[in-house]
């Protein structure tokens, strides 16, 4: 059985960071994401986003968000830490937030995700890479970190 589309609830595993994803795209629909940087294999992170969407990041305990930049500096990880989960990425577009989520991170794990796909963004520029974030991530809520 598939699961619904709707809302998503995702946190880090002490709960001290969280996100709330919005998508109407079914889970076996969503374009699940294996970057093959060295951030995104130390973590085995799975990437989801919906450029329809809507994404939000809470700080349940705001001192526990670690936000860590590396590369061109664009994009804030967001990983707890007291737990060390990476819950998801943020990056400011031209007019407005964009982001992306851990799967790992949502809470329960849709049962009927897609495989992932692996991706390789090192032959990017910066701006190909701010590009392809802005059309393919997910807009932030006014309200996210």
């Amino acid at each position: 059985m598939s699961e619904t589309a709707g809302e998503y609830l995702a946190r880090c595993h002490c709960g001290a960071i969280c996100a709330r994803y919005h998508t109407m795209l079914p889970t076996p629909g969503w374009s699940v994401r294996a970057c093959k940087c060295g951030f995104c294999r130390a973590h085995a992170s799975l990437t989801v986003s919906d450029a329809s969407g809507s994404l939000e990041f809470l700080a349940v305990r705001p001192e526990l968000l670690q936000r860590y930049r590396f590369g061109s500096g664009v994009t804030e990880f967001l990983i707890c830490r007291a737990c060390g989960v990476y819950l998801g990425a943020s990056m400011q577009g031209q007019v407005r937030r964009f982001g992306v989520l851990n799967v790992r991170a949502l809470r329960p794990i849709p049962t009927d995700l897609p495989e992932s796909v692996p991706m390789d963004y090192d032959l990017e520029s910066a701006f190909e890479k701010r590009h392809r974030r802005e059309t393919r991530w997910t807009p932030l809520t006014a309200e996210s970190l």
